[in-house]
């Protein structure tokens, strides 16, 4: 799992190289980085990316879903759709990680915000996280 937290943690960083969110709020920032596109297309990719965490991913899907919204939504027979939701937990958990977008939670995201998250993010170890998360 600490290669999918990993993997979650390049893709945000990718994302925040770019100016396509400046002007979102930082509340809304876990939302377009996770939740506006897909992670992995197609099972047949889901089920290499997850290889032997399947089922860890799958508990994660499930623990997540019932303690958030009180039950399960994901459809856990579907690869594609429980690795995407696995990349938006553990981006839930990356961006937390970032204490410039926790300062800048209720303002709109300028360039230097995004730089700011950028660098708070590229200190972290995606391992330690994941660690955290799982406790």
């Amino acid at each position: 799992m600490k290669n999918i937290y990993q993997s979650v943690l390049e893709d945000i960083c990718d994302k925040l190289d770019c100016e396509g969110f400046v002007g979102c709020y930082g509340s809304d920032l876990h939302h377009y980085l996770c939740n506006q596109d897909y992670f992995i297309i197609g099972s047949y990719s889901a089920k290499r990316f997850l290889g032997d965490h399947a089922f860890e991913a799958i508990e994660m899907v499930k623990i997540y879903e019932q303690e958030n919204f009180g039950e399960v939504t994901t459809d856990l027979s579907q690869p594609e759709l429980v690795v995407n939701m696995v990349s938006y937990i553990a981006g839930e958990h990356i961006l937390s990680a970032s204490d410039h977008l926790q300062e800048a939670w209720d303002k709109r995201l300028t360039s230097e915000d995004f730089q700011a998250i950028l660098s708070d993010l590229q200190t972290i170890s995606a391992a330690s996280l994941y660690h955290k998360a799982a406790a």
